[in-house]
């Protein structure tokens, strides 16, 4: 039977320090995915302005420069998400075990971590961020998210 490892990956340390414990605590017949999930931001790039007359001029002079940053930080997510797979490979996973998936998502990271365990995944290994108290009571992490939503699913959380 195929030991499926969903990996929130999200280049933070502790996704990293994921990725690092992975490498070091599983046996190399896992099946490892990277996963990351870029927020969709495609419709302020398409946006012509804003109903405030006087925020239109200030957003079109600026929406070349978000739009760009954007794109840098997709292709900065590749660049880790490659860097994680090396990383695996060198502790002696064969590439074939190894996915890499970068979603764009409007819905928000919890939601696609939660859906994408829900298609066969034995373990989830994510970063617990470290949010103040406040901050994490009143928005919640995605760690917290997950952990309450997802069933049947052993999880691992990397501080």
């Amino acid at each position: 039977m195929e030991k499926k490892v969903l990996v929130a990956f999200d280049d933070s340390d502790n996704a990293r320090r994921a990725v690092e414990f992975i490498a070091r605590s599983f046996t190399t017949d896992h099946h490892i995915t990277l996963f990351s999930v870029i927020p969709d931001t495609t419709a302020l790039c398409q946006m012509t302005g804003f109903n405030t007359p006087t925020l239109t001029p200030y957003f079109l002079e600026q929406q070349g420069a978000f739009c760009a940053l954007e794109e840098k930080k997709k292709n900065l997510i590749k660049a880790s998400l490659e860097s994680a797979e090396a990383v695996l490979i060198k502790a002696g996973f064969d590439k074939s075990n190894i996915k890499r998936k970068m979603i764009v998502e409007k819905k928000g990271a919890a939601k696609a971590i939660i859906s994408e365990a829900k298609s066969g995944y034995h373990t989830i290994v994510l970063g617990r961020r470290g949010l103040s108290g406040v901050k994490e009571f009143f928005l919640g992490s995605v760690s917290q998210k997950v952990l309450s939503a997802v069933e049947d699913v052993s999880i691992i959380l990397i501080k």
